[in-house]
């Protein structure tokens, strides 16, 4: 509740520090420090990319105290990455999976140089290669790791069609799923509580979405779906209901209840949708679901039903080239939406579009892609050239 609903440049900016390289991964938090990733040396201009062999990967802890950098540890590339061309690549870049921490350790996904852990000291733990394939449209990776009891549980969609776990003290390897139907797959799985005894590992495929095992990684459910590929948005859970979102292009939504076991389509699935978002995770707040679509639209949408309560065109962001690809954060009631280009959007959820504040730092003309990170009185934005903390 003491996040300011506007700042500037000048104005509740508590520090801002210029971070080693570009990304679209979103910082992440412990009680001290912010985590961010970022790449460089390749990439950085379109028309003049470089050479792939100076790629290097950053991984860099900041002090929340005063933004002073304690440590960066610089990764070199592994394996050659999918080259920066075309429309997926320059959209995101290198560093667009977003490390997890278990305040202990921290975890980064660097594609088809694996996952990679270090100590909050900066010491690194191990390193381990999850596949150096690529995907047919040659976007780059882009899932976000996430954490389950002892194990690291990774998307690697595009480096090897697999889901894995890998364990949290050495790397190595608890379970693996391989499956061909995971292409195009590049969102962040999610875990729900089925009951006191059942935990479901749940990830949206083209056609389907999947219930797990997150201890073996055996599929447990599964649902078909009219969501096909270019798969983005994470998985939401609302206790037992889940809820899915995306597909090519914005193809649907729909939300199912967790548990049963084999095929629970005709069981399970409680609405369907033609609501959808392309590329952010839609937010669940009171009952609805509130997100910015690609093309500039504002949606909301009833979380018992799936229907559509209002749509807006929202004035005043930039358009081209898709405008947001945050996803919305909610802060003491408010929605909060970092476009690209144009800024943080403060709105007061109601039955329309109430847009209290658009906050924009005018020196920064860099993209911001990444999600917000919030705590304890502070906001942290990135974009591809500096990590900020806005603070009252």
């Amino acid at each position: 509740a003491r996040i300011p609903t506007q700042w500037s440049d000048t104005d509740n900016l508590a520090w801002k520090v210029k971070l080693p390289g570009a990304g679209a991964s979103s910082p992440i938090l412990t009680e001290q420090f912010v985590l961010v990733t970022s790449y460089s040396g390749y990439g950085e201009e379109l028309q003049n990319p470089g050479d792939m062999n100076e790629l290097k990967r950053h991984l860099s802890c900041v002090r929340r105290s005063d933004g002073e950098i304690a440590w960066t540890r610089s990764i070199d590339s592994e394996h050659s990455e999918d080259p920066y061309q075309g429309m997926g690549l320059p959209e995101h870049g290198y560093a667009t999976n977003t490390p997890v921490t278990d305040g202990e350790r921290v975890f980064a996904f660097l594609g088809k140089s694996g996952v990679i852990a270090f100590d909050l000291q900066g010491q690194q733990l191990w390193q381990v290669s999850v596949g150096t394939e690529s995907g047919n449209r040659g976007w780059g990776t882009a899932a976000s790791l996430m954490l389950y009891e002892n194990m690291v549980i990774v998307n690697a969609a595009e480096e090897s069609q697999r889901l894995l776990a890998l364990d949290q003290a050495t790397g190595e390897v608890v379970w693996e799923a391989a499956a061909a139907t995971l292409e195009l797959c590049y969102s962040t799985p999610a875990i729900v509580h089925v009951d006191a005894t059942r935990d479901d590992l749940v990830i949206a495929v083209p056609g389907e979405v999947w219930g797990m095992n997150p201890r073996n990684g055996k599929l447990v459910w599964y649902v078909k779906t009219s969501l096909t590929g270019n798969l983005s948005p994470s998985i939401i859970v609302d206790g037992t209901n889940i809820y899915a979102f995306g597909g090519y292009r914005s193809s649907g939504s729909l939300a199912i209840q967790a548990g049963g076991k084999g095929d629970v389509t005709a069981s399970n699935v409680l609405w369907t949708s033609r609501n959808s978002s392309y590329v952010a995770s839609p937010i669940l707040l009171d009952g609805r679901f509130y997100w910015i679509d690609d093309r500039g639209m504002y949606y909301i949408a009833s979380a018992e039903t799936g229907e559509l309560i209002h749509r807006a065109r929202v004035p005043d962001i930039n358009e081209g080239g898709r405008p947001v690809y945050a996803s919305p954060i909610a802060i003491d009631g408010k929605i909060y939406i970092q476009t690209r280009s144009s800024g943080v959007l403060v709105i007061q959820p109601s039955d329309e579009l109430q847009l209290i504040a658009q906050n924009q730092f005018e020196s920064d003309k860099s993209i911001f892609n990444a999600t917000p990170a919030v705590g304890t009185g502070q906001l942290f934005l990135r974009s591809d050239a500096y990590l900020y903390c806005v603070s009252q």
